[in-house]
């Protein structure tokens, strides 16, 4: 029941972009509810493109760490790429095994915009990692993340 209860709510908390199985567009007006801090634990951004080396290998990490941790770990996908490159982007989830996972992509015209709100301090690499606790701390990690970083996480 409680499982069920938390479940709802953070399917209620999160707008329809984030529902698993389905590549949806993230534009600046979704930023907030983005990173908006989750009622629980801790919501990761797993933040990717298709011509990262390194995006595969890094999402795979975090998933991994997630199922480890399902009750306090919300993991979602963000391309940086246009979503318009659906077919694309939802190839290199189904290869990195990432497809049960909240899928996002770029929907601007301008990818910086959208880097800056998600991250101001965030020049745009990938991959990079987002952390937003439910205490409303946040954290940004460039380049593929090791378990150490992982397990230095609260």
């Amino acid at each position: 029941m409680r499982r069920t209860l938390f479940v709802a709510l953070l399917l209620l908390a999160l707008p329809a972009f984030a529902r698993a199985g389905k590549l949806v567009p993230l534009s600046a007006a979704d930023v907030p509810a983005l990173l908006k801090p989750p009622a629980h634990g801790m919501r990761i951004l797993a933040i990717w493109s298709l011509d990262c080396a390194y995006c595969e290998a890094n999402m795979q990490t975090l998933a991994k760490w997630q199922r480890t941790h399902p009750h306090d770990i919300e993991l979602v996908t963000v391309a940086t790429d246009d979503v318009a490159q659906g077919a694309a982007l939802e190839a290199r989830l189904k290869a990195a095994h990432m497809e049960a996972y909240p899928a996002l992509a770029y929907v601007e015209g301008s990818p910086e915009r959208l880097d800056f709100l998600i991250d101001p301090d965030w020049g745009g690499e990938t991959p990079r990692t987002e952390i937003i606790r439910s205490d409303g701390t946040r954290q940004g990690i460039s380049g593929e993340i090791t378990a150490a970083q992982l397990q230095g996480l609260p």
